[in-house]
């Protein structure tokens, strides 16, 4: 699976996490009226909190050094993309089971889950680009080697189409 692909479904699917929990949020809260406005002042202030983390378009320190570290290929790896989906989402998941689980006996639980969902995705929402940016700039694309939860996730460079922009200065070293 294509990393970039993959950091577009991660932000996808977190903001869907926080919608469905939101969405069970209310719906389990009949008898607490009272904590909804609350609740949904923590979403507004989660919602500005991830605008202004993931404003910035430039990879964040961590994904660089997942970039840095991509080990070389010529040859495209074995593209499974459910396994890859699956392993390295599956905390969303979990994450998003639990806290709707815990709706009926406390509505605040998958409320509050619903904040830090949307930090995640809004914070997360450019990073997509920021790589494709740079693949198109190196002429490399980035896959996804590992698929395991347990496991640091491990990227592949594979060579790709550079990206020519007209009127751009050519680079001296090439």
């Amino acid at each position: 699976m294509r990393f970039v692909d993959l950091l577009k479904t991660t932000v996808l699917l977190s903001m869907a996490a926080a919608m469905a929990l939101a969405g069970l949020t209310v719906a389990a809260s009949t008898d607490e009226r009272q904590a909804l406005p609350v609740l949904m002042g923590w979403w507004l202030g989660a919602g500005l909190v991830g605008g202004v983390i993931g404003r910035r378009r430039v990879t964040t320190p961590p994904i660089a050094r997942l970039l840095a570290g991509a080990r070389a290929a010529t040859t495209l790896p074995q593209l499974r993309p459910l396994p890859v989906f699956l392993g390295r989402l599956c905390p969303i998941f979990v994450g998003t089971a639990v806290a709707g689980g815990l709706a009926f006996l406390g509505p605040q639980v998958p409320g509050i889950a619903v904040g830090f969902t949307i930090i995640w995705s809004l914070s997360w929402r450019h990073q997509d680009a920021a790589v494709a940016a740079i693949e198109d700039r190196d002429g490399v694309a980035f896959f996804v080697e590992s698929a395991s939860p347990l496991k640091p996730m491990t990227l592949v460079r594979t060579p790709s189409f550079r990206a020519e922009v007209p009127g751009a200065v050519p680079d001296r070293a090439g």
